[in-house]
C-alpha cells in the first residue's frame, strides 16, 4: 500500500529544529511502543548526531512489553553515542523525577565543566517524534501542567514551544514530523495502524486488510479472542465474519465494510484488542 503523506508545517518543522538543535544539551526521543521501529525517522538521524539522546518508549501501557527488550537491542544497534532509553505512559505520574534523573546523566559533561566553573547548569532539551506519538502529553506531564496543545490525532502541535519543566530544565516541544519519501511502505503502514498518518489520506479498508495479515503473523489469536468467532480464510474473509457476529450490516443485509474495518482499527488504537507491539 503507497503512503505519501508530508503536509507543509512538517518542513517547517524540520527547519527549526535544525535551527535550534545547536542549542540544544539533549534530544528526546519519542517512540509510540505499538510500533517502535517504524518511528525511527531518517530526518532526525543529522539531527541527534553527536548529541545525547534520551529515547522514550511511551505509550507502553498499550504495548507488548515482552518486545521491549528487542527493540532496544535494535536500537542499540543503529545508534552509537550517549543514550539512554526508559518506557513510559505519558499521563502516568511519576514520570518526570525519572526523566529528570534521566536528563541530568546524560548531561553529566556538561553539569561537570560548569560545576568545575563554579557556574549552575541550564540544561535544554528538545522533544521530537513522529505524528500522534504523545510529545506534547509527555511535555505536560514533565511540567505539571497544561502548558502544549495536545490531541489524539497528527498535526496538533504546528509550531515550536518552550516550556520549563524546572528551575533548570527547560524542554521544546515540536510538532509530529515524518519525512517525504515513505519508501518503505510496512513502516508507513505501521505509523498508519498508530494514527501517526492523517486517516483522511488512508484508504482505511485497504489498510485494515494489510493489518490483519500483520496481526495474524504476529498474534495469531488476537482477533479470534476479541470478538469471540472462530475466524478462517482470507483478510477479508475475517472481516466478513467480523461484520456478521457485530451485525454491522446495510440495508438489504450486505456487509457494512467501512463501518467494520474502522472498529477494527479503532479496537487496536484503543487497545480492546490488547497489548500489541509490531515489529
Amino acid at each position: 500500500m503507497k503512503i505519501n503523506w508530508f503536509p507543509g508545517h512538517m518542513t517547517k518543522a524540520l527547519r527549526t529544529m535544525h535551527s535550534e538543535v545547536k542549542n540544544i544539551d539533549v534530544v528526546i526521543y519519542m517512540l509510540d511502543s505499538r510500533a517502535p521501529l517504524a518511528c525511527l525517522n531518517p530526518e532526525f538521524d543529522k539531527l541527534i548526531i553527536n548529541k545525547p539522546v534520551l529515547f522514550v518508549l511511551n505509550k507502553a501501557d498499550m504495548a507488548d512489553k515482552s518486545k521491549f527488550s528487542l527493540v532496544k537491542e535494535n536500537i542499540q544497534k543503529i545508534f552509537k553515542n550517549n543514550f539512554q532509553i526508559i518506557e513510559s505512559n505519558s499521563t502516568a505520574s511519576g514520570i518526570s523525577k525519572m526523566v529528570l534523573s534521566k536528563l541530568k546523566i546524560l548531561s553529566a559533561e556538561k553539569i561537570k565543566k560548569n560545576t568545575a566553573k563554579g557556574l549552575n547548569s541550564f540544561i535544554k532539551a528538545m522533544v521530537i517524534g513522529v505524528p500522534n506519538s504523545g510529545k506534547s502529553t509527555f511535555v505536560n506531564n514533565l511540567c505539571g501542567k497544561g502548558k502544549t496543545l495536545t490531541g489524539n490525532k497528527p498535526g496538533v502541535t504546528k509550531g515550536k514551544q518552550w516550556v520549563h519543566i524546572s528551575s533548570n530544565i527547560q524542554v521544546l516541544d515540536t510538532p509530529g514530523t515524518l519525512y517525504p519519501d515513505l519508501s518503505d511502505e510496512q513502516t508507513a503502514e505501521y505509523l498508519g495502524y498508530i494514527g501517526s498518518i492523517s486517516d483522511n489520506v488512508l484508504d482505511i479498508n485497504e489498510l485494515v486488510l494489510i493489518f490483519i495479515e500483520a496481526l495474524e503473523r504476529q498474534y495469531p489469536n488476537t482477533l479470534k479472542n476479541r470478538y469471540n468467532i472462530e475466524l478462517n480464510g482470507s483478510a477479508i474473509e475475517k472481516i466478513k465474519q467480523i461484520a456478521l457476529s457485530k451485525k454491522m450490516l446495510i440495508k438489504g443485509g450486505e456487509i457494512d465494510y467501512d463501518r467494520t474495518c474502522v472498529m477494527i482499527l479503532d479496537d487496536f488504537r484503543k487497545r480492546r484488542l490488547g497489548n500489541i507491539t509490531l515489529l
